[in-house]
């Protein structure tokens, strides 16, 4: 996409469509050769029976939309994508969507769908557990955010970055502007990265260890750049990410499969455990109300807790099917984690007597940043994670 051609969020470009943009509780605006379907911020997906997309428009708004970002769309080039700040748009000719043409339009809007309230209101979490995700983003842990596509794992993250103290440097790294960091904690210290054919993941999360961060949000983790982000943990630098499982046990082994052949699977399982803390899995499927009744609804379905310690990997389960299955936090996590009035003592302590003064940054040179890099490589080579110049930690 040109860097000045943007889609225009219109009534005369969306046209019958633009009703449904402009509308807040509407999450997904969808189009399947023959109805429009829409999802709105409950969760419902019902069809809008009273609108009928005509050929005509629907070959008129794909014309407008392939102009409007310079690229070709027919058989030979069947999808056509296109995005706003806040829409993603994807269109699937017919030659390949029997159904006929397919149109999709993600929103993402600048704020935080999630509120506590809500959350407990509707099911998706209990007081303790939202309290437990908290206190681990105060005591700076590194969080995945796991479930299948379009269950809100980047929605549950925004909500939980949003306890980032202003003054920890934040970067964000997407493909799709999804996080809208700079707008849902306006002050913060913020850089926004965007995933694009001349900066791909592995770049920006090696560009992001450059910018002096204190935490690093990787919007999905999809393949090898996982090992530039597990180097990025073991660093000391805090970060959030979400990744595609049905399972938080299973995400060492999806890490693996990421990874390929750049690191050994041992060495990837390894690691996992000792710098990825918590693992929360976010589920849709039926859940009772409180009137007793089930309806359909996204939910806090799993937390659970990575460990290395003394060379064995553990996970622990402390929330399994949206119930809680450990009376008792882990011992090792309660000394991470303290009590929640502790949190809140040290954290106002810190900006009473503070401010908002951020702690001094390193500066590195050019040559000092490559040999870094180049020492980072020899000690993948030999099977160790590199903690720093001068500093390893063998597996095993």
């Amino acid at each position: 996409m040109g860097e000045d051609k943007q889609v225009s969020v219109t009534r005369e470009f969306f046209g019958p469509l633009y009703p449904y943009i402009v509308n807040d509780d509407i999450t997904d605006v969808d189009f399947d050769g023959r109805r429009l379907w829409v999802t709105d911020c409950r969760n419902h997906r019902y069809p809008i029976e009273e609108e009928s997309l005509s050929p005509e428009f629907v070959e008129e708004f794909t014309k407008r939309v392939a102009n409007t970002v310079s690229k070709p769309f027919h058989k030979q080039s069947p999808v056509l994508e296109a995005e706003t700040d806040t829409l993603r748009i994807t269109v699937v000719h017919e030659s390949v969507a029997l159904s006929g043409r397919a149109i999709c339009i993600r929103k993402s809007p600048p704020f935080v769908r999630l509120t506590l309230q809500k959350m407990l209101s509707e099911g998706y979490c209990d007081q303790r557990t939202h309290d437990l995700i908290r206190d681990c983003v105060k005591k700076k842990m590194n969080l995945v955010f796991c479930g299948e596509p379009g269950v809100g794992k980047t929605e549950c993250a925004k909500y939980f970055s949003q306890y980032i103290p202003k003054d920890q440097r934040v970067i964000t790294i997407e493909d799709n502007p999804e996080w809208h960091y700079e707008a849902i904690a306006p002050g913060s210290d913020c850089v926004c990265l965007r995933i694009s054919p001349v900066m791909d993941y592995t770049k920006a999360i090696k560009t992001c260890l450059r910018l002096n961060p204190k935490w690093m949000m990787v919007s999905e983790v999809r393949s090898k750049e996982v090992c530039y982000l597990m180097e990025g943990f073991s660093t000391g630098v805090r970060g959030m990410t979400t990744l595609h499982t049905d399972d938080i046990r299973k995400l060492p082994d999806r890490m693996i499969n990421m990874a390929g052949g750049e690191v050994t699977p041992e060495r990837m399982e390894n690691d996992v455990y000792s710098f990825i803390d918590c693992g929360i899995l976010i589920r849709q499927g039926l859940r009772k109300d409180a009137r007793g009744g089930y309806k359909v609804r996204r939910y806090i379905d799993q937390v659970g807790f990575f460990t290395r310690e003394e060379g064995v990997n553990t996970c622990q389960l402390v929330l399994d099917r949206g119930e809680w299955v450990a009376e008792d936090l882990p011992e090792s996590l309660q000394a991470k984690l303290g009590s929640s009035e502790e949190a809140e003592e040290e954290e106002s302590e810190i900006f009473r007597d503070l401010g908002m003064v951020a702690e001094e940054p390193v500066e590195y040179g050019a040559m000092q940043l490559e040999d870094m890099e180049r020492e980072f490589m020899q000690k993948v080579r030999e099977g160790v994670t590199y903690l720093g110049k001068g500093q390893e930690q063998a597996i095993g």
